[in-house]
């Protein structure tokens, strides 16, 4: 019987992810598949009620909806009957401050109840500073880079997403969610990052100004640039190598008699590998894993790949047409699937900016050589939205995947150049687990319809020149 011990063991002698990156171990039967946005909902609220310790939140921004207000009241309760219970938001600045009700006015109740255990951050890139947060209006400021990372952390349970928290993302907008119950290292890894992120953040304070925190010696946008970053990066680093000395001594710490076809209620089986993307600071761990995975992957294998906002990378782009065995099968939004689509001004031509970004990817996947199997799909649904990303592994041969990616990132320019990125490779040999990951692929893409000549010859599918003309200048924003 192969053992957790001996299996790490080979891997780190051949599986070029364990070099120099943490590793967590983890309980296959103990990680949940989350396929429904309402249900993402309940579990949220849940958490919330039944968290003893901390309460730590990443997102971009929070609502400021009915269900939304119940999520806060619900973490407001909490506070009342478990005093000692700690929450930390972290959330974008730009995004969270727009309009006159917002993130931070929604929140300004929590830190007011309990300034002491309660903290609101918002993370404000230093990309955006002098003329070009001077002039850029409120809302577009938002395109030079957010805090786009979706970490939420109840006690020693994580649930990793892309989604944000307002009510479409709770109701009718499809994306992917991922729950890790009782991992206790794994959730105090990001408890930490989003710690330290925060500590480089602005701090909102009861009467909804915000400010510094005190030690931390540089402003994002008022202080210098090269200072700001290169403490921020340091400290993140500084983080990093920590838990890659903490992986060593907990591999160290594997039973040698734990074995994958052992019954026992704890049997650790599945490997969960972070990913950082901090392009202002130097991080680009999720970039260089991701091309790697891709780069490596076995002939004959199938990676199903899901980007709600399909705008591949060059290299990533590349990788996939000349540089990887494996086959192919991409889902992508329908324009009626674009959260964008009907939104007012120029904001409304989004949708058609992204159908021109695939029509041109698919013409490059008609120049290819015969028997090379790239497929697009798009998903469609009455009435729901698509902000689903990541991608499922299948080794060959396989009828399931062994591994999946998860998080915030697109796999677009956004993601490796301008935002706060962070997913997981989540790597399993759990049966039921690698059976609940294609079942979650499964449900996303039977709302999919396979892409061909045809599609981009329909009449709703017309780019305005204007759109085509613009696209190579704006597509690294987007």
């Amino acid at each position: 019987m192969a053992t957790m011990r001996k299996f790490v063991v080979n891997l780190y002698g051949s599986f070029w992810i364990l070099h120099k990156k943490p590793v967590f171990f983890g309980v296959g039967m103990y990680v949940q598949i989350i396929t429904d946005p309402s249900e993402f909902y309940k579990v949220l609220v849940k958490k919330s009620y039944e968290s003893h310790k901390r309460i730590s939140i990443s997102s971009l921004y929070l609502g400021t909806g009915n269900l939304e207000n119940k999520l806060i009241l619900a973490i407001k309760e909490r506070m009342i009957t478990c005093p000692k219970l700690r929450v930390h938001w972290l959330l974008d600045f730009t995004r969270g401050s727009r309009g006159t009700v917002n993130s931070r006015t929604s929140l300004l109740p929590l830190i007011t109840q309990n300034p002491k255990l309660c903290s609101v951050s918002l993370f404000h890139t230093p990309e955006l500073r002098g003329l070009l947060k001077r002039f850029i209006p409120q809302r577009w400021n938002e395109i030079i880079g957010l805090q786009h990372m979706k970490l939420y952390i109840f006690d020693d349970t994580l649930v990793i997403s892309g989604a944000n928290l307002s009510k479409d993302y709770f109701t009718n907008r499809q994306d992917r969610y991922i729950v890790f119950n009782d991992c206790p290292d794994l959730a105090d890894f990001y408890h930490r990052i989003i710690d330290t992120v925060g500590k480089y953040s602005l701090q909102l304070q009861d009467d909804n100004s915000t400010q510094m925190e005190k030690g931390t010696g540089v402003h994002p946008f008022e202080g210098d640039y090269k200072k700001y970053c290169d403490a921020a990066q340091t400290a993140i680093s500084i983080l990093w190598d920590e838990e890659c000395e903490k992986s060593r001594w907990r591999l160290h710490a594997l039973p040698d008699n734990n074995s994958f076809n052992d019954s026992t209620e704890k049997q650790l089986d599945t490997l969960i590998f972070p990913t950082l993307q901090m392009n202002s600071f130097g991080i680009k761990t999720d970039s260089v894993v991701t091309t790697k995975l891709l780069h490596t992957s076995e002939e004959d294998s199938l990676i199903k790949l899901a980007s709600g906002y399909f705008n591949l990378t060059e290299d990533y782009m590349n990788c996939i047409l000349h540089n990887s065995k494996a086959r192919y099968d991409i889902l992508l939004a329908h324009p009626k699937a674009n959260g964008f689509l009907g939104s007012a001004g120029f904001s409304g031509a989004i949708p058609a900016g992204y159908t021109q970004i695939a029509k041109n990817f698919f013409w490059r996947l008609c120049g290819l050589p015969v028997g090379r199997h790239i497929f697009m799909s798009e998903y469609l649904r009455e009435g729901w939205t698509f902000h689903g990303k990541g991608l499922w592994y299948y080794p060959p041969q396989s009828s399931t995947p062994n591994l999946t990616l998860v998080g915030s990132p697109n796999f677009g320019w956004r993601s490796t150049q301008r935002d706060l990125e962070s997913q997981v490779v989540l790597l399993t040999q759990n049966a039921q687990l690698q059976s609940s990951l294609h079942n979650e692929q499964q449900n996303l893409y039977r709302n999919s319809q396979k892409v061909s000549e045809e599609t981009f010859k329909q009449p709703d599918r017309f780019v305005p020149y204007w759109v085509q003309l613009i696209m190579p200048i704006i597509k690294r924003f987007f």
